[in-house]
């Protein structure tokens, strides 16, 4: 690196005593150009509705000190806990491709780092902790309808084994936030490597403050990607990871259905993990072509646009490094280029290794693509449920065609699935592996159980119409072992009934 100084990341000696969290702010370190200092605008009456007691033991928490009334005015807001140095992160952003030079968390602050059990730095957040010199006019608020779906996307996530964002709590403020109408309020605890976008890269390369980006360049190769340091060229190294990063997560996206919805460089992670769950949702029936977002009116962000997106958006992050990968600017963008470039044949490299191993198969074969594509496109012209059909599968794959019958009924023309099927058990004759086994290793990476659109509105609507949480709970403990079958709960697999179908998500601002 040829910043002017090394990023401070050496964690400090926290002060000695009862406090809450063991802080250690790096990022609060850095230029005073790079975040606004905020504290949170306290709440009438916190409530807590749920603390996420494994992450906390992680993060080195007391669970039981976040639950008391001092941890829940800390998660609501109200009382900044010692150490803590909140600051509103300063950032910009491509939002729908249009250029919007200044944005900034508007309604989150970040309260601190720790170090978790692995060594692993984090940030705490709080979000919708009020107003910040980026609200844009907002109340800085959040309604505890998109509180909860968050929290219950981004743990499904998490067990799923896809890179994300956590959620440490959730908490009620006692007051109404009005959006389309009033509801109630509430604050999310969010946990994550880092709240780094591709747009507070673009912050600082859209004023043109070259040695801004250096120092946030350094910063995230410090924090998030060391190994740059050993490449004769490390901020190509960092694109390099944020490349590869953003390839697998994108890919594992697509393997369970999951549409973000907004993928402006704003939402893109530089620690590559799934932030921002605005108006997600996962796909019921199979197609390509699916939105949910309800401000996504040309379908910008559908499910089958998330790997080019995820390339646009890497594009706008590596033309914020060329005046750092070199003074020559055909060789940095050539450089810049290579990097790009690379993102597709990755991508696919990840997605179709994900596919075989869905479909049961560990060898590769050059037929593989086409037999997946090809029950992708006869699911899709069959209106087929993407999670069913490959759950149902891994029982194929184990009792052999007395199984089909279950998978069939997926299919509008079951005639569809019978000529597939053969080709794929020519295909799984050729692996040295039991039926048995086969099926248990599909099991392993074929959900039963996702965040199906109608189960997290009905959680909702519990929690917003009539204060219960029960429904919520019942849903966060289905999503925690998402592979493995739990008959008395066999219901939260299935599809919705045509009068529960959601049709749109909305984002929470």
């Amino acid at each position: 690196m040829t910043g002017n100084s090394t990023p401070d990341l050496a964690p400090q000696m926290p002060e000695r005593g009862a406090a809450l969290f063991a802080f250690d702010n790096s990022y609060a370190r850095l230029p005073e150009k790079f975040f606004a200092r905020q504290p949170p605008g306290p709440v009438s009456a916190p409530r807590l509705v749920r603390l996420n007691e494994k992450l906390a033991r992680q993060l080195v928490l007391d669970p039981d000190r976040l639950a008391s009334p001092e941890g829940v005015e800390v998660l609501a807001g109200n009382r900044l806990p010692q150490g803590a140095d909140p600051l509103a992160m300063a950032y910009a952003g491509h939002q729908f491709g249009h250029w919007v030079p200044q944005l900034g968390d508007g309604r989150a602050l970040l309260l601190g780092e720790v170090i978790d059990r692995e060594g692993v730095r984090r940030d705490i957040q709080l979000k919708g902790s009020g107003r910040t010199p980026f609200s844009r006019n907002g109340d800085g608020r959040a309604a505890l309808g998109p509180v909860l779906r968050e929290y219950i996307v981004s743990e499904a996530m998490a067990a799923l084994g896809i890179a994300t964002t956590r959620s440490l709590a959730a908490v009620t403020t006692g007051e109404r936030i009005m959006r389309q109408g009033l509801l109630p309020g509430a604050v999310l605890t969010r946990v994550s490597r880092s709240h780094i976008r591709v747009g507070t890269f673009e912050f600082f390369a859209g004023r043109g403050d070259t040695d801004g980006v250096r120092a946030l360049a350094d910063y995230a190769i410090a924090r998030l990607y060391p190994e740059a340091l050993e490449s004769p060229q490390p901020y190509v190294a960092l694109l390099e990871s944020v490349v590869a990063g953003t390839a697998a997560l994108v890919a594992g996206w697509m393997l369970v259905g999951f549409i973000h919805g907004v993928m402006n460089t704003d939402n893109m992670s530089i620690a590559c993990e799934t932030i921002d769950y605005g108006p997600c949702a996962f796909m019921d029936i199979y197609s390509p072509a699916t939105i949910f977002s309800s401000i996504d009116h040309a379908g910008r962000y559908a499910y089958a646009n998330q790997p080019r997106i995820a390339q646009w958006n890497l594009a706008r992050f590596a033309r914020t490094l060329l005046p750092l990968i070199g003074a020559d600017e055909t060789g940095a963008v050539e450089a810049a280029q290579k990097a790009i470039d690379a993102f597709p044949d990755r991508f696919e490299m990840t997605w179709l290794a994900g596919l075989r191993r869905k479909l049961g198969l560990v060898r590769e074969h050059e037929a593989d693509k086409t037999l997946a594509l090809d029950l992708l496109e006869r699911m899709a012209a069959n209106n087929a449920d993407f999670t069913l059909v490959f759950r149902r599968l891994c029982d194929c794959a184990a009792f052999g065609a007395e199984a089909d019958e279950a998978i069939r009924g997926l299919f509008d023309d079951s005639a569809a699935f019978n000529e597939w099927a053969c080709r794929w058990r020519a295909r799984l004759a050729l692996e040295e592996r039991s039926p048995a086994a086969c099926g248990a290793a599909m099991r392993g990476v074929n959900p039963a159980f996702i965040p199906r659109n109608h189960r997290v509105e009905a959680a909702i609507q519990a929690a917003e119409q009539h204060s219960d949480f029960s429904p919520f709970e019942e849903l966060l403990s289905v999503l925690s072992t998402p592979c493995i079958d739990r008959s008395a709960l066999a219901h939260y697999a299935n599809p919705p009934r045509p009068e529960e179908i959601v049709h749109q998500t909305f984002c929470g601002t």
